[in-house]
């Protein structure tokens, strides 16, 4: 027995530090630390290749988008903000009315064009779930750089059902990891409204 479950860690080793890295980026993400970015960083550097291998093909591009975004989203929450020729912290925010109909118009052209490809250039084997969780992703993950408060809403949906999407591969440590990552999404939701509440500048309707 013991001798099975040595082959199994020994043959997912890359895929089991991923998840492992991935539970710390969001329980980091959630306290709002500056390191979220570095360790994202090295998360999604893991699981393009854990997604290459499995033929997640979309996912495994957005891997890479998060590599970008972690540099993004490090250089941006260390900036902060300027206010009157002062740097402030970076606080959590409402999204803006005026980006709602733009971030849906993206979501829904990155969808289109990522099913688009799935279907005819791939062999990916859930192209339309692998591209709605991808053109969501792209969208939340920008917002989490913005620290806008709803993207964590579109977090617990994007996660749930990736989480049945890699149970269809059997991607077993990645599906736990889903599944805590909806409910992590969940009590990050609650936490940062309580900070947007509690904030000097935050406001926000119940």
């Amino acid at each position: 027995m013991l001798n099975i479950i040595f082959s199994w860690l020994t043959a997912n080793y890359i895929e089991i530090l991923g998840a492992v890295l991935g539970l710390v980026y969001i329980f980091l993400s959630i306290r709002q630390n500056i390191f979220t970015w570095p360790v994202g960083l090295i998360t999604s550097a893991l699981y393009v290749y854990v997604f290459l291998v499995s033929k997640f093909y979309a996912d495994m591009a957005l891997q890479g988008y998060y590599v970008i975004v972690s540099i993004y989203g490090w250089y941006h929450w260390s900036k902060g903000k300027s206010n009157l020729g002062k740097k402030e912290q970076l606080l959590v925010s409402p999204t803006p009315a005026k980006f709602w109909i733009p971030l849906a118009i993206v979501t829904i052209f990155l969808f289109i064009i990522i099913a688009f490809v799935l279907k005819n250039y791939t062999d990916s084997p859930i192209p339309l779930g692998d591209s709605l969780t991808t053109a969501l992703s792209l969208v939340a993950t920008w917002m989490l750089a913005r620290k806008y408060l709803e993207h964590w809403i579109i977090w617990v949906f994007v996660d749930f059902l990736s989480a049945i999407l890699y149970a269809f591969k059997n991607l077993w440590p990645t599906v736990i990891l889903f599944i805590v990552y909806t409910i992590m999404a969940i009590i990050g939701y609650i936490r940062w409204r309580k900070d947007l509440k509690e904030s000097p500048e935050g406001t926000i309707s119940n």
